[in-house]
């Protein structure tokens, strides 16, 4: 399983963990880098100090890079992009945004720099920008989401640029693994099967929804806002879903949301909160260490290749 993504981050399987805000923090991150793949630390708007303490814990639970993943549309997202390179952060995701303007300071620092692009436009601008590899994320994630499947995306990334290319979106096992290689991406990225994970700090109530759910359990709020985005569903998400067809406004939706990650994965609120899945959560039906997700994947993924 040698790629170039696994020699560009040195990392023994070509795996990403998803930067989940308030679910991607130091433990999950350091036991999935010690696993072998690669961890990250969910940036979001969450105050610099508290990121600068997740660095410093992951740092002291692996020897084994790890990532952080920066929300460029959050307003402490300057501030974070100078910790990182104050930190000697080996990786960064990026999202929601362009990171062209910190990119000379990063690749100064020796930072490899990883952007999520949802169109083969902003891979093509993200190479431009000196982007080491880019992660393709198809609609089936969680959380905030483009159109484009990961079926049709990958492949559509992986002939516009010569960058390695992530697949992500809808991977829960070693099919998508092996599927994402047959359609030419080096790696893969992984969020909700890790919701489940033992070291994932989640609410108990977060990770029994994603246990629960089926094939049908995802839904996406937030068309009308311009940012849309998939989580499990409940009757919060239905209200906002109705909220949006009886014609609210994007002002009035945006207030309804405010703190419902927090609530999720936090409190396990399941009146207020938006726990965030990808629709693959139907496939997710047991609780592992993170090290044994990694290794089960990866295993069927070389059995089913080498065929």
């Amino acid at each position: 399983m040698e790629t170039r993504i696994t020699k560009l981050l040195g990392i023994k399987y070509p795996i990403l963990q998803g930067g989940m805000a308030w679910v991607a923090e130091s433990t999950l991150a350091a036991a999935v880098s010690n696993a072998g793949g690669l961890g990250i630390i969910a940036g979001g708007s969450a105050p610099i100090d508290y990121l600068r303490d997740q660095i410093r814990r992951a740092k002291s639970l692996t020897d084994k890079p790890f990532g952080v993943n920066i929300m460029l549309m959050s307003p402490n997202a300057e501030e974070l992009a100078k910790l990182v390179i104050e930190e000697k952060v080996p990786v960064i995701t990026t999202g929601a945004g362009n990171p062209g303007k910190y990119m000379e300071d990063w690749k100064a620092a020796g930072i490899k720099v990883i952007p999520v692009i949802p169109s083969v436009a902003l891979a093509k601008r993200m190479e431009r920008a000196g982007a080491d590899a880019v992660v393709a994320e198809g609609t089936e994630s969680g959380g905030h989401i483009g159109e484009n499947t990961t079926m049709c995306l990958v492949p559509q990334v992986v002939d516009a640029v010569s960058i390695p290319v992530i697949a992500a979106g809808g991977i829960a096992d070693g099919r998508g693994i092996a599927a994402s290689f047959m359609l030419g991406a080096e790696g893969v990225q992984v969020g909700t099967r890790f919701l489940v994970a033992e070291e994932c700090q989640i609410h108990p109530n977060y990770k029994q929804l994603v246990l629960d759910a089926k094939d049908t359990d995802t839904i996406v709020t937030g068309r009308f806002t311009g940012h849309p985005c998939r989580g499990i569903k409940t009757k919060y998400t239905k209200g906002l879903l109705n909220f949006e067809r009886e014609g609210g406004s994007p002002e009035e939706f945006e207030k309804l949301t405010v703190g419902s990650l927090r609530k999720a994965a936090v409190d396990g609120n399941i009146d207020e909160g938006s726990f965030l899945a990808g629709a693959i959560s139907g496939m997710v039906n047991k609780i592992q260490p993170a090290k044994e997700i990694v290794e089960e994947m990866f295993a069927q993924a070389e059995k089913l290749l080498c065929r």
